[in-house]
């Protein structure tokens, strides 16, 4: 494609949404901030940041019909990037406190809290690629930053019409997925915006695919 990707930060009231937007700006995007629902839709790549909780994050996202433009995004085949919460809310729930909340529902599987000695999971660990990763690529050994105490801890298995989507695991305590790439539809647990040079190249690497 010619020129620089026209990617937006899903807002709906959650994540680091002008870290991320200066990351995917010096990684090559013409990306903007946006709750609007066209601009969503159309842009070449969608980002979808989160911090915080679960059910938090999965009510503003609906209050802004953010669950209606990323079904409607990745049943067409276009990129989507969730980071951190904006990961696990792809999945079908989240289990917090003993509080069950539905998500996005893309992939299977429920997001649980880490069995591991120290929550959160706090600082700079690796993210072990899997074979044939594009969004790792070039990245084997880096260290990304991560923060949160949830995670999937499950490989879901192959949507209809798609291929098996990659792995890429982490160790805290346990393995859980740090890194999920499933077609169009992709999605890391750590936060590249925070991740220095090795996140720099993982954002390089999802608008190299953009299209």
């Amino acid at each position: 494609m010619s020129g620089r990707p026209r990617v937006v930060v899903l807002d709906y009231g959650s994540g680091n949404l002008r870290s991320a937007q200066r990351a995917l700006q010096r990684a090559g995007a013409d990306a903007e901030i946006s709750a609007d629902t066209g601009a969503a839709l159309n842009a070449d790549g969608l980002v979808v940041p989160g911090v915080g909780a679960f059910a938090a994050c999965m009510a503003g996202l609906v209050a802004v019909g953010g669950d209606q433009v990323i079904g409607k995004r990745v049943a067409g085949g276009r990129p989507v990037l969730g980071i951190c919460v904006g990961m696990q809310i792809l999945f079908a729930a989240g289990d917090e406190h003993g509080q069950r909340t539905d998500g996005v529902g893309c992939w299977p599987g429920t997001v649980t809290r880490l069995s591991a000695p120290v929550l959160p999971h706090m600082g700079w660990n690796v993210a072990v690629p899997a074979t044939g990763s594009r969004l790792l690529a070039g990245l084997a050994g880096e260290m990304f930053y991560f923060v949160h105490s949830y995670a999937a801890t499950t490989a879901p298995p192959a949507r209809p019409g798609a291929g098996q989507p990659l792995a890429s695991w982490t160790e805290h305590g346990q393995e859980f997925i740090s890194v999920l790439e499933d077609g169009a539809l992709t999605a890391t647990q750590f936060h590249p915006e925070k991740s220095s040079d090795a996140g720099a190249t993982l954002l390089a690497n999802w608008l190299g695919d953009l299209r």
